[in-house]
């Protein structure tokens, strides 16, 4: 096994009007590694002899580079004819990485592919379709149905599955099990027991609030989360998928719910909060609650003591439905300019095996996407991953299917929609205002990428 290491600060903006022809603006040439520094979005590849070298390219080098090693060391034991080349590069860089890699070359075999960056990818040719290779694999009925329902709607919406999933990093409601039973108030399992919690755990003179609510980087998905959760909406399309969701009267009810709760029951300081701010402020012990994900739970557990929270599946709304957005997934996709895709899907029908995916996850704390992994003895004792994987293998929950596959859709909701819904909170724009404005772009943003797919 050899392992390297990419870093850089390129970085690639994207914005087209025509969604299937995605356009990179590239501020650096590209970085040669992979089977002989050709391979290229248009390069077909070849399926190679399924020995020798094989690149892998890490999406969250360094946080997982060591779960990674270990993985790729048993998977060259198993396969003495096979030597994994590692990659770890920074997730904050890696999709520049890529981008730069399909227009210049150099793309590695294998590598991690998430939901959010798979209409990107796939739209410039740069990604093996893995449906085939996946049907006659001992994978085949083995991982989460939603997660590769995830993947497949957010790979361009031609159907096809371009990443096998490894993991997905679920929503979750974080509670003070020690200030809610000192309130007597019931564990939060409905929107209506949240909102209840909220304003009684609320004593804004002893700065004491009820939650903490994501104002920064990364608002919309929580608040998306909050909407459909409430309203029941199990679609962001309506039948025709033509028209979003986002603005029914049910979802602009649900947010102006939800953003009223600033400064109300929140501090005044969560309208820049980002994730990592959110994270640390309630781990100072005076907040009691939480909406975050599986990411943090080790974070509560040092700053709090496992005895004084609990990290629950998302609340149940109408008729006792739980309907959460797409849970962020991660995945391993083959590239198409691979000139080894037999040993580089080798490695990833290895990697998410059973015991290597129990593995994986067990390091990241995220739910496993084999479904046999998820009875394995580390998700007993984690019970945010544990809850949240029942509550994504037992049917209970529906997933709102975000449209990743646009290639609008990152700018439409972060660069756009984040300044707008911090007016939003402080009440210089109605809810009813942003999400009739956001309908209007998303809808527009749709009937350009129907045209062109058609």
């Amino acid at each position: 096994m050899k392992i390297s290491n990419l870093s850089s600060r390129g970085t690639v903006r994207r914005r087209t009007s025509a969604a299937v022809a995605l356009a990179a603006v590239l501020a650096l040439t590209a970085t040669a590694c992979g089977d002989d520094g050709s391979g290229a979005g248009g390069d077909k590849g070849a399926e190679g002899s399924g020995k020798g070298k094989i690149v892998f390219w890490d999406n969250n080098g360094g946080i997982r580079t060591a779960v990674w090693k270990e993985i790729i060391a048993g998977f060259e034991k198993a396969n003495p004819d096979i030597d994994v080349e590692y990659v770890g590069i920074a997730a904050t860089e890696y999709q520049s990485k890529v981008d730069t890699a399909i227009q210049g070359g150099g793309l590695p075999d294998v590598g991690g592919v998430t939901a959010s960056m798979l209409a990107g990818f796939s739209a410039q040719g740069a990604l093996e379709p893995l449906d085939g290779r996946l049907a006659k694999s001992s994978l085949d009925g083995q991982l989460n149905k939603d997660m590769v329902e995830s993947l497949k709607a957010a790979g361009g919406g031609d159907g096809a599955l371009y990443s096998v999933p490894t993991s997905a990093n679920n929503g979750v409601l974080y509670y003070r099990t020690d200030l809610f039973e000192k309130a007597g108030l019931e564990e939060p399992t409905t929107w209506d027991r949240f909102y209840t919690a909220a304003e009684k755990l609320t004593k804004a003179g002893k700065n004491e609030f009820g939650y903490t609510i994501r104002g920064g980087s990364g608002s919309i998905a929580q608040a998306f989360d909050a909407m459909y959760g409430q309203s029941g909406i199990t679609s962001f399309w309506d039948a025709d998928k033509k028209k979003t969701t986002v603005n029914d009267p049910k979802n602009v009810a649900a947010l102006e719910k939800y953003a009223a709760l600033y400064k109300k029951v929140t501090p005044a300081a969560d309208v820049n909060n980002d994730f990592a701010k959110m994270v640390a402020q309630w781990d100072t012990g005076t907040i009691g609650l939480l909406n975050h994900n599986l990411g943090s739970y080790q974070d509560h557990v040092k700053a709090l003591g496992a005895d004084k929270f609990r990290g629950i599946p998302q609340p149940v709304g109408p008729g006792g439905k739980r309907v959460q957005v797409s849970n962020p997934v991660d995945g391993l996709g083959v590239f198409k300019s691979s000139k080894n895709k037999e040993a580089a899907w080798k490695f990833i029908e290895f990697a998410t095996s059973k015991e290597q995916n129990s593995k994986f996850n067990e390091s990241a704390g995220q739910v496993p996407s084999n479904t046999g992994a998820g009875q394995d003895a580390w998700i007993q004792k984690a019970e945010p991953t544990k809850l949240a994987a029942e509550a994504l293998n037992d049917g209970s929950t529906t997933i709102v299917q975000l449209p990743y596959y646009l290639p609008d859709w990152n700018t439409l909701s972060k660069s756009e929609s984040e300044p707008a819904f911090q007016k939003v909170l402080l009440g210089d724009m109605t809810a009813k205002s942003f999400l009739d404005d956001l309908a209007e772009k998303l809808n527009a943003a749709q009937a350009d990428w129907v045209a062109q797919a058609g």
